[in-house]
């Protein structure tokens, strides 16, 4: 009774409108690339947001704390319990009612570092998978929660959140290269201050840590004419606080080498410091006092270099639900290049994820010359013809097409995923034509006229085509509406790819034939 039925919809359905979209060939073409460029215009205008490293919600959940450089260990462990004692409030709170349990588990605390670090902590504590709890809440609304139990840790260097999987670099990463790293510093600052005027830009750092507390030796008039410089006066202090090597003595296996410096009891003070007996190129001597100044600053504690030029990476982190970030990476670059006009000696580039964005968007399109390539020439040999595999792949932009309606759908931003997964769709679309174009072919090889093997070939091939694309969707279903973390990194792919394949079957059925008509017609005209 279904297949009756199915037949009867066919001729009383679909014939008479396959009819009407052959005699008007002109406006069926035009109705459909009008579509794809409407659709087309809503990507490129920014409506439609893509995100090319989407959040993948993580199961554990951690906040890293840095403090300057020499803070003590109790102080840092101070603000670690104040972390923590935040994340056990937080389990008392949320409990599932099904299995009366917190959905947090396993709270970690860490105070110290590699290395004797006295000034570096980190907390984190796991959830209950989303699929084996009841209670609704994901790891971005505990995380958020998280950070207002916290509130503000007074002297924080950085303090980074982090409940995601598979992030490998920042969303926001500007480098600057230069030789003066004063200058360096306030584009920076500058920088800083501009990524806070987005909304939805948030944890904004730089890669230049404050460093210690130190006194910087500046020469006096008095010191300069005495004839000594900067250095040489550097080098007496370093001597006399750190040591000067006076003697090397093997024993045995041993090499001892022998320093002298100052008393303990004469380096423990700045005015100990000042009275630093200092001798100048005459053989004279004077008090540091008299030949220098002594200015408190504080310098970095590492200076990076890339290509022999210094640098600093300006990060920082979004809201990638709410962010488009094609709109935001323009705009930034837009401010960066009208702001490095004042500072010809300096350079940026953009880094971290706008770097493997570029990479990986580089790599896409030579896959995609070559997959055309390919099934253009595997469709060439069986048709032993030009153009009939042109009129096979014209139904590939209509599965993109699809695939972009389908994110709409399930209200998904589009993503690297989602493009790998159109390339992927790119070589099962072309089926559906393939067997439209076959099946005319055999037709008009019969000597019967083309307009009644292309009618006949729509109504004879309507179920093989319907069963092959919905065979394929209803696959990708449980991979659709799969809540595990580990598949949540496939679901824009599946969406690209059932979506992409499901529209691209409707488009079909109306388009390939008319394309065929057309094509036929044009090869005949110029064989003439």
């Amino acid at each position: 009774r279904f297949a009756n039925g199915f037949e009867g919809a066919i001729i009383k359905y679909y014939q008479p409108v396959l009819s009407l979209a052959l005699r008007h060939k002109t406006a069926t073409i035009s109705l459909f690339l009008g579509l794809f460029l409407v659709v087309l215009s809503i990507i490129t205008s920014g409506w439609t947001k893509f995100t090319p490293f989407p959040r993948i919600p993580s199961e554990t959940l951690r906040i890293s704390l840095q403090m300057p450089t020499g803070t003590p260990y109790a102080v840092t462990d101070k603000f670690i319990t104040r972390i923590s004692n935040a994340a056990y409030r937080l389990q008392q709170e949320h409990i599932d009612e099904l299995t009366n349990r917190s959905v947090i588990t396993n709270i970690l605390a860490t105070t110290g570092g590699r290395g004797g670090q006295e000034n570096v902590g980190s907390v984190r504590f796991e959830i209950t998978p989303p699929e084996k709890r009841s209670y609704a809440i994901s790891s971005q609304q505990l995380l958020r929660q998280w950070r207002r139990e916290i509130g503000i840790i007074p002297g924080a260097e950085s303090m980074t959140f982090r409940a995601e999987l598979g992030r490998s670099s920042s969303p926001i990463d500007v480098q600057l290269s230069g030789t003066d790293l004063n200058q360096l510093n306030d584009i920076a600052e500058l920088i800083k201050q501009h990524l806070t005027t987005y909304p939805t830009v948030f944890e904004i750092a730089d890669s230049l840590p404050t460093g210690k507390q130190e006194l910087q030796i500046e020469l006096t008039e008095q010191g300069k004419a005495l004839g000594l410089t900067r250095g040489n006066v550097s080098t007496q202090v370093r001597n006399a606080y750190f040591g000067a090597q006076v003697q090397r003595i093997q024993r045995g296996r041993d090499d001892v080498r022998v320093s002298v410096k100052l008393p303990i009891n004469e380096r423990q003070s700045i005015a100990d410091l000042q009275q630093l007996i200092i001798n100048t190129p005459s053989g004279q001597t004077a008090p540091l006092s008299h030949v220098a100044t002594l200015n408190p600053d504080s310098g970095p504690s590492t200076i990076t270099r890339v290509d022999r030029y210094r640098t600093i990476n300006v990060t920082a982190d979004i809201e990638k639900d709410n962010t488009n970030m094609t709109t935001l990476q323009a705009s930034l670059r837009e401010f960066l290049d009208e702001l490095l006009v004042q500072y010809p000696a300096v350079n940026y580039t953009l880094e971290g994820e706008a770097k493997e964005q570029s990479d990986s968007f580089g790599s896409l399109k030579l896959g995609l010359v070559f997959v055309m390539f390919i099934i253009y020439c595997l469709l060439a040999i069986p048709f032993k013809s030009y153009w009939q595999p042109l009129v096979v792949m014209s139904i590939i932009p209509f599965g993109v097409l699809g695939a972009v309606i389908g994110h709409w759908i399930m209200a998904m931003n589009l993503s690297l995923m989602s493009l790998l997964g159109m390339l992927a769709l790119v070589g099962v679309v072309v089926n559906d034509s393939l067997v439209l174009v076959d099946f005319i072919n055999k037709k008009h090889a019969q000597g019967k006229d083309l307009l009644h093997c292309i009618l006949t070939a729509g109504a004879a091939r309507v179920r093989p085509v319907m069963l092959t694309s919905l065979t394929t969707f209803f696959g990708l279903m449980p991979l659709l509406f799969e809540k595990s973390t580990q598949a949540q990194f496939l679901i824009p792919m599946a969406v690209s790819l059932g979506f992409g394949i499901l529209f691209a079957t409707l488009i079909t059925l109306i388009l390939v034939p008319v394309n065929y008509l057309v094509l036929h017609r044009l090869v005949n005209m110029f064989r003439r």
